[in-house]
This record gives C-alpha cells, sequence and structure tokens, in this order.
C-alpha cells in the first residue's frame, strides 16, 4: 500500500513539473502552518502542516498538486482536515501508541481513541484543476469552477488521515471595484468512509473581501464554513487574515492568521509560505 502510494505521489508531480515543456506559468510554493484547538474533546491537539505544491497555469486553465508533511500530537479521535470524529481504528494516533491500542489497555475492536499521543508522516495528497468560465474586463467580473481530488495517502494507522480518497466541486465568484476585490463561492466534498471512520458529503461555502494599497502588498480576510460531516463532529467556521507580499516579479511571500468560531474549527493557527513562479 505504502508503495502504491509513493508511486501516486511521483507520477502527480512529475505530470506538474513536465508542465513547462508547453506556454504557460508553472509555480513552486512551500511553507509552514500550525494550528491548536480542542475540536469539542478534553485535549488540545495541534497539528504542523508543510506543503510542497506544484503549479501549472495556462490560457484559462489552472492545475496544482500539493504534497504535505505532518505532525499531530493530541486526541486520536481529531483527524487532520476533517476534525472530531468516532476513530476506531485499533491502531490509534502514533501508530499504536495511543493509549487504547491492543496491549496497552485497550481491546482494538471498536474503542475510539481518546487518549493523546503523537504521529508524523506524509499527508493526503491533493490535485487541483480550475477553469475560468468567464471574465469581463470593464465590469472586473469573473467566475471560476474548479474539482478537487485529495487521495488518501496519509496512513490511517498514525492517525494522519482517514486513508480514502475525497473529491469535490466547486464554484468562486469574484469582483473589482477600485482597489478592492470581492469575492466568495460555495462548494461540495464527498467524503470516503473506512471501517474505522465513517464520514458524510458536505457542503462549504466562503466569502471574504481583499485591498491592494500598494503595487506589491495586498491585504484581505475571508470567513469560511462547512458543514458537519460526522456524527461526532461539528461544523466548521472560522475567519481568516492574510497579507500578501510580493517581493518582486516571481516571489511573493504569505503570511496568515486564522481563529474558529466551533468545535469544527481550531481555535488559533497561522502560518506563512512563499511562492516562486516562472
Amino acid at each position: 500500500m505504502m508503495i502504491r502510494k509513493r508511486v501516486l505521489v511521483l507520477a502527480l508531480l512529475a505530470t506538474v513539473v513536465a508542465a513547462p515543456a508547453m506556454a504557460g506559468t508553472t509555480t513552486v510554493s512551500t511553507g509552514v502552518n500550525y494550528s491548536s484547538g480542542k475540536y469539542g474533546t478534553d485535549t488540545t491537539t495541534d497539528i504542523w502542516y508543510v506543503p510542497l505544491s506544484v503549479g501549472y497555469n495556462t490560457g484559462k486553465w489552472r492545475f496544482k498538486v500539493t504534497v504535505p508533511y505532518i505532525r499531530i500530537s493530541g486526541n486520536g479521535n481529531v483527524v487532520p482536515g476533517v476534525g472530531r470524529v468516532d476513530n476506531r481504528n485499533p491502531l490509534g494516533l502514533g501508530h499504536g501508541r495511543g493509549l487504547l491500542a491492543p496491549g496497552n489497555g485497550g481491546s482494538g475492536t471498536g474503542t475510539t481513541q481518546t487518549g493523546s499521543s503523537s504521529a508524523s508522516g506524509l499527508g493526503d495528497v491533493v490535485a487541483q484543476a480550475s477553469y475560468n468560465l468567464f471574465y469581463d474586463k470593464s465590469s472586473r467580473f469573473g467566475m471560476d469552477l474548479g474539482a478537487k481530488v485529495k487521495f488518501g495517502t496519509a496512513d490511517e494507522n498514525k492517525g494522519l488521515g482517514t486513508g480514502q480518497n475525497d473529491y469535490g466541486l466547486n464554484l468562486d465568484a469574484y469582483k473589482g471595484i477600485g482597489n478592492w476585490t470581492l469575492f466568495g463561492g460555495v462548494g461540495y466534498m464527498t467524503y470516503g468512509s473506512s471501517q474505522y471512520i465513517q464520514l458524510d458529503n458536505g457542503a462549504n461555502a466562503n466569502v471574504g473581501a481583499s485591498y491592494r494599497f500598494s503595487d506589491h502588498n495586498t491585504l484581505g480576510a475571508y470567513y469560511y464554513y462547512r458543514e458537519r460531516i460526522s456524527d461526532s463532529g461539528y461544523a466548521q467556521k472560522e475567519l481568516t487574515a492574510y497579507w500578501n507580499h510580493d517581493i518582486n516579479k516571481r516571489l511573493r511571500l504569505q503570511m496568515y492568521a486564522l481563529t474558529g468560531f466551533s468545535d469544527g474549527s481550531p481555535d488559533v493557527g497561522g502560518g506563512a509560505s512563499l511562492r516562486w513562479s516562472f
């Protein structure tokens, strides 16, 4: 299984890296992201997320593949990118080192992972594509249609993911007004379930605005909502503020901070990333 997952990661990256042979723009980005919250449990869960992304833009099309490294410390019922679930995997968070793992006080036959532990490794690889449906220069209004596949490459036995694939569609709109840009979108994801973690499908939405206050700097904020996708989980409700700084024509720095308004989101979070275009 791990060999197949690694082959998938390499194939996806090779596909995007080979894109410069065609006319278009290639982007490479990396950064570090941190979040912390209780997610409706008695334990604080801390998650570090370090992605490597390769993108390719040509005409009306945009493609991107993200390969992340994850470190999670906290409750075994909290899964990165999902939130609180009833995780009945007998190995639990920490590759069997959880308090309820077989041989460590638990039967491993259906008990949820209430103990606290930690694990790290490859996260879920995400492939995205979007197409610009239309853009009117005079009104500065446009709409994009996007698709997303989250491959279950994260180790479910370590609590780094569900081990299943997810699929989604989203529709985004944006409108320029002077130095302001208003934006928003709606989406729907189908989440894969396993014998240990049962998930429901769910809708999501976002709305926000950005302001370009100089040739090199933009400030923005947006609110994100995702409905509950597990019986023991909660809806996601969070606000993110960000700053984009164009260091030069090819290099961009982004920093952000977020706060959650429900047990489905982290209490706090933040991070920074660098994107190189060529």
